[in-house]
């Protein structure tokens, strides 16, 4: 096989002109790794099938990695101007199943595969021609736009894997072989598996911000635990060891699945693991490429629930009590075999794993790789971990990619440990963590473990972070001052003026929390909110789907106060089906935003990157006669909004511009300025701080 040996730069060094040189070479080798993949499509039209009815067709993959450069250099005002704003909004979201990507076929017109390939091109260029020109200061850090391009890269790199995944659920007829992606020919028996023991042991986890090598956000800080002695399985769980399961009934018999496991059963109808395929002569195995006689002594691929499921069945079967390890457990296992580093091993020239595409295009069998006294420990295979992810002590978000990690604290994605063959980059250190949907299929299996460890960890129904309560404050309590809520205030407002005009459809851009969202629901059959802020959706959607919010306000020091809200409270409940939430860039918002009689953008215009933009595209997605609602402070500050990008509160040629001048100049050529007010509003950051602040509603007629 021809290898695919890209190492991760580290972050430290001594010359800036080398390392400029180590990232260029490493961002160009995964970008074509990462395009030499999709060279495994042989059928063009296959580029725009539905590999998962809960996925995108993968075109959208292809151009999604690289429109995330353009935006989050954009974001970190590393660059100023896009390549093809129309691709960078259709490319921009949709890749978790999130309740609130949009994975409506009718709402989306695909870019060709020639024009894709075009936009990726570009993207190329310009981060190559970056890497050459932008000033690089060692070590890089959170705060450094080089860290932003590493993002970038390690973001396809995480895409390689989950690309590959969907497309060895594309058609066969539609896949080709590669030489650059061989898989194994080693086919046999599987080695008798068997439980060995772990000594006790107190495990670390986490990294500090020195750390040499990029990491997400969700690696720092730190978690310690004592691990008291527990077994293990010496191997990964084959394919024979799962045979055994289904031949026994593993899937009919309901007792061994926990209810969403027989919920994903029901909808799936599932007989046996996805990549497996029932013949006259047994099962067959669809690799990345091939189809072939399922290899009994590779590792099996599952979700969760089913890896779950196979643990209650062999406790029965064997009197014991086994499991899938926690996060902790699967530490302690690799501290046991002492694994090397990441860096020790590349620095070696050795392959100590099939892992970062060192060894095969594909799982290899399970008794290949040894690490001590066990075989696997890191690499073939991803491995289920019981634990939810969660944040470590101390965890932070990275304010340039707010959305990788804190939508998955949601007690609904579990960890999964130690890589796969395909895991390149970040994914194959020993450092990473990422959480995964229990049904989720990865190139991913488990090892078991019989052991009575209880993991000391909570996932806290109550959101903690600062500005998530604040804005769930703000959208949904009340304040000390007495000051009327101001998103149900605004909403109020809007519904009265759109008394006597159509009420079909409404569009709350920049809908934080969701508060004025429902609110309009009260008068208007659908209304769509959409905020750049995932965590501020993903609260939405949560407060949508449970009816109930909650969430912790600072009152001083270390005290706090716990808030719950309940929409039956606020007479909301039945505007739940009204009301839709998505992932939205207001600069850069997608074509289907349209044909509403109210646009409404609360507090939205000073914190926008291009404001004239987000004005420029209000008209043509507003009904004739239709209003947009407008408040904001006027509060422009050159960390949110360029400075030559101000609508106004600036002097030109001597005299002074005000924000509503500005307004009139980019509006009156398409609405009719009709009414204007003060509305007053306070954002609580403690029981006795509080921002008071007045911002102008203004009201425009579409002509």
């Amino acid at each position: 096989m021809m290898k695919h040996v890209i190492k991760l730069p580290t972050l430290a060094g001594n010359n800036s002109e080398e390392k400029r040189k180590e990232i260029k070479t490493y961002f160009q080798s995964c970008y074509k790794r990462y395009e030499s993949l999709f060279n495994i499509v042989a059928d063009k039209d296959a580029y725009f099938q539905k590999a998962d009815p809960l996925r995108h067709p993968i075109i959208f993959y292809y151009g999604h990695t690289a429109t995330f450069f353009i935006n989050k250099l954009k974001l970190a005002k590393i660059i100023d101007t896009r390549i093809d704003p129309n691709l960078e909004s259709i490319f921009a979201v949709g890749v978790d199943e999130m309740s609130w990507d949009d994975l409506n076929d009718a709402h989306y017109e695909w870019p060709t595969l020639s024009q894709t390939q075009a936009y990726r091109d570009k993207v190329y260029t310009l981060v190559s021609e970056l890497i050459d020109s932008l000033p690089l200061t060692l070590p890089i850090t959170w705060e450094s736009p080089w860290w932003v391009i590493l993002m970038g890269i390690e973001h396809e790199n995480i895409h390689l894997e989950t690309s590959s995944v969907l497309i060895r659920q594309l058609p066969f007829e539609s896949i080709r072989e590669d030489r650059r992606w061989q898989e194994c020919m080693q086919y046999g028996e599987a080695p008798q598996n068997e439980l060995l023991e772990v000594t006790a042991g107190k495990v670390t986890l986490g990294k500090s911000k020195d750390a040499i090598l990029f990491g997400w956000d969700n690696e720092y800080a730190t978690h310690q635990a004592d691990i008291p002695a527990f077994k293990a399985s010496k191997y990964l769980t084959s394919n024979s060891e799962f045979l055994a399961f289904i031949q026994d009934g593993g899937y009919e018999n309901d007792i061994f699945w926990c209810n969403e496991g027989r919920a994903w059963k029901t909808f799936t109808k599932a007989k046996h693991p996805l990549f497996w395929k029932k013949s006259e002569n047994g099962y067959i195995l669809r690799t990345l490429s091939r189809k072939i006689a399922l290899p009994l002594n590779w590792p099996v691929e599952v979700n969760y629930l089913e890896a779950e499921a196979f643990c209650k069945w062999k406790s029965q079967k064997e009197g014991i009590t086994v499991r899938l390890p926690a996060e902790d457990e699967y530490i302690r296992l690799q501290d046991v075999c002492d694994i090397p580093s990441y860096l020790e091993w590349r620095d070696r020239g050795e392959t100590i794993a099939n892992i970062d595409l060192e060894g095969f295009a594909s799982s290899v069998p399970v008794d290949h790789y040894r690490h001590g006294d066990f075989y696997d420990v890191i690499g073939n295979a991803w491995q289920w971990s019981r634990t939810p992810i969660y944040p470590f002590e101390g965890f932070k978000v990275h304010p340039v990619y707010d959305d990788f990690t804190v939508p998955t604290f949601d007690g609904k994605h579990n960890l999964i440990n130690g890589g796969s063959w395909i895991s390149c980059g970040n994914l194959a250190t020993q450092k990473s963590r990422y959480g995964f949907r229990r049904h989720f299929y990865q190139h991913a299996g488990f090892r078991y473990v019989e052991s009575g460890y209880t993991e000391q960890v909570t996932t806290n129904s109550y959101t903690t972070d600062s500005i998530i309560s604040q804005y769930c404050h703000f959208g949904w309590g009340e304040n000390r001052l007495k000051v009327e809520n101001y998103p149900a205030k605004c909403a109020g407002i809007a519904l009265a003026y759109m008394k006597n005009r159509p009420k079909r459809k409404a569009f709350d851009i920049g809908c934080a929390i969701g508060r004025s969202t429902f609110e309009l629901a009260r008068g208007f059959d659908e209304v769509i909110g959409v905020d750049f802020s995932t965590r501020f959706i993903q609260e939405a959607q949560k407060l949508k789907e449970n009816g109930i919010l909650r969430y912790v306000m600072p009152t001083e020091g270390d005290l706090e106060t716990f808030h719950e809200v309940s929409l039956t409270a606020f007479g909301l409940e039945n505007e739940c089906k009204k009301v839709a939430f998505w992932q939205a860039d207001a600069c850069n918002l997608k074509p289907i935003f349209k044909d509403f009689d109210l646009i409404f953008a609360g507090n939205l215009l000073d914190r926008l990157y291009d404001p004239k933009k987000f004005l420029d595209s209000i008209a043509s997605r507003l009904n004739e006669g239709g209003l947009f609602i407008m408040t904001s402070p006027y509060t422009w500050q050159e960390e949110s909004t360029p400075k030559e990008k101000w609508i106004g509160g600036y002097k030109k040629d001597g005299e002074n511009v005000s924000t509503l001048e500005g307004l009139k100049e980019i509006l009156e050529p398409q609405f009719e300025l009709f009414d204007r007010q003060d509305i007053p509003f306070v954002i609580q950051e403690t029981a006795r701080k509080h921002q008071h602040t007045v911002a102008e509603m203004t009201v425009w007629k579409k002509r």
